[in-house]
């Protein structure tokens, strides 16, 4: 997953007006807040070499998990996107994966941070992207409606009143579809289980990633997370003091409905073991949590191939 052409040279200006240094510093601070989980991540981004260093490092993995998650949820998903509200846009990093998956015609988006709306409009401008932005902090409440709304990397840095308060919100805007993408830890996936019960309990029907089961399979010693790989740019490989040409986001998310879900049979939720004439699989049903083995000679060996991490089986 890599943003669009026109997105990754605006940030190659933005940082190129920043000293070096002080980008590197912006960047492993912002680095290891998310390591951590701190609610300092891009809440916190307010000068420019912070909001610099956040397009460069956090933008792109954050474009890369919204993208992956809605792919995977558009799949279950039967209706058309109109318009689309992004909650706690950033940057526009949602809206613009938004705009590449769907043809949706209106986009509103809300971000407390003045330095990240300036910036985002900027990159919303690059993809011919007319958007409404406002400027509140998301626990102001949210009065907004669209077909779809998207909340990525917010809920996991609220107190636990004040997730449980817009997530209700969120699920009142949500007009067809609500995608909430977190980071893939084991933290985020405890918060994500409660908004799971939460929105369950309020009508709303899960599209994905899970099978059509009330209660999620899994053990306490086990999360649900999935996988998008991040193209690095030279820049991006400077800031994180790597070689790798790119890595690996780790992200769960959750899709929910009022009607119009089709959710799958199985979900994918390791990367496929390939050994010689057989692929083994750990896959989440609605009988629970399963090992599948695919020999060479079964029909299903070709598609069992092909799946990765997060697909629909």
């Amino acid at each position: 997953m890599e943003l669009p052409f026109e997105i990754r040279n605006r940030i190659q200006e933005m940082c190129a007006g920043v000293d070096a240094k002080t980008l590197s510093k912006s960047a492993e601070r912002l680095s290891e807040n998310y390591r951590a989980e701190s609610s300092h991540g891009k809440r916190s981004a307010s000068a420019k070499s912070d909001i610099a260093a956040y397009c460069a490092v956090r933008m792109p993995a954050t474009f890369a998990a919204v993208s992956r998650a809605l792919e995977l949820a558009l799949e279950c998903f039967d209706g058309k996107i109109n318009s689309v509200l992004d909650v706690g846009a950033g940057t526009g990093a949602g809206a613009i994966a938004a705009r590449i998956l769907t043809d949706y015609t209106e986009i509103t988006l809300i971000e407390r941070e003045r330095n990240m709306i300036d910036a985002g409009r900027l990159f919303l401008e690059c993809m011919g992207i007319n958007g409404n932005w406002i400027e509140r902090d998301i626990t102001s409440g949210i009065h907004e409606r669209a077909d779809l709304v998207i909340c990525s990397y917010c809920l996991n840095e609220l107190p636990e009143s004040r997730r449980k308060y817009v997530v209700e919100r969120l699920a009142e805007s949500a007009e067809k579809l609500l995608v909430i993408v977190e980071p893939g830890t084991p933290n985020a996936f405890a918060s994500m289980l409660k908004t799971r019960s939460e929105l369950i309990a309020g009508g709303m029907r899960i599209t994905a990633p899970c099978p059509d089961v009330w209660e999620c399979p899994l053990p306490n010693s086990d999360w649900c997370h999935f996988s998008a790989r991040v193209a690095r740019s030279k820049l991006h490989k400077q800031l994180k003091n790597a070689d790798v040409p790119y890595e690996d986001e780790k992200f769960c998310f959750l899709a929910v409905t009022r009607e119009g879900a089709n959710p799958c049979g199985f979900r994918i939720l390791r990367r496929p073991i390939i050994q010689p004439g057989r692929i083994t699989m750990k896959l989440c049903g609605g009988n629970g949590v399963l090992t599948e083995t695919v020999i060479k000679s079964n029909p299903k060996f070709k598609t069992a191939r092909k799946a990765d991490v997060g697909d629909a089986y």
